[in-house]
């Protein structure tokens, strides 16, 4: 499950419980964005980021958190997290990669695309106000060399854009991060200065 985790929250968690579940994947591997292609000026660093995803997922043994990308110098793109999950994992492993649904529209605009298609079955779980069979049917003849698997995941409307928007206008964020998620977030005076 690739993001920016910027910062990481309820949202995510659920979405990566709900595909271990479905999927009977064995874990979850949180590989959080270091220089990310298309959102070039991330809010909080890559450590901070790195920090609030290992607080949030602490407490799952099914999950864990990656920072290859963040230790790399340059963009990293999809293709070369998988190939470098590929070489790093058992030849038998089978890969999934999660992402919004809402995503699936630009795999075929992603680096090497062809390649990926090979490289991992793709989850695109729902957001509020998607819906499956509308995806299905749009993605289904442009990404016939994909295999994507849609996944429901329970109405969540959080988004790590609302939660740096709450944080600077000092309104609550309890319930939407974890609780070792916010007071990092204070402690460390992230999100006030701007979004």
């Amino acid at each position: 499950m690739g993001g920016s985790f910027d910062p990481v929250h309820i949202g995510h968690l659920v979405t990566a419980q709900e595909s271990l579940e479905r999927f009977e994947l064995d874990i979850v591997v949180f590989m959080v964005t270091g220089t990310h292609p298309t959102k070039p000026k991330l809010t909080a660093s890559p450590e901070h980021r790195l920090a609030m995803t290992r607080l949030a997922t602490a407490t799952n043994d099914s999950f864990e958190v990656s920072d290859w990308e963040t230790r790399q110098r340059e963009v990293t793109y999809t293709i070369d997290t998988m190939r470098h999950l590929h070489a790093t994992y058992p030849a038998d492993t089978v890969f999934f990669f999660i992402t919004g649904s809402d995503a699936v529209f630009e795999i075929l605009e992603w680096k090497d695309s062809a390649e990926l298609a090979g490289l991992a079955t793709f989850i695109g779980a729902t957001r509020p106000g998607y819906h499956i069979e509308h995806a299905k049917q749009a993605h289904a003849e442009a990404l016939q060399s994909f295999e994507v698997n849609y996944l429901e995941v329970p109405a969540l409307a959080v988004s790590s854009t609302d939660i740096r928007a709450r944080v600077q206008e000092k309104r609550s964020i309890r319930y939407l991060v974890g609780d070792d998620v916010a007071a990092y977030i204070y402690e460390h005076d992230l999100y006030r200065g701007g979004m």
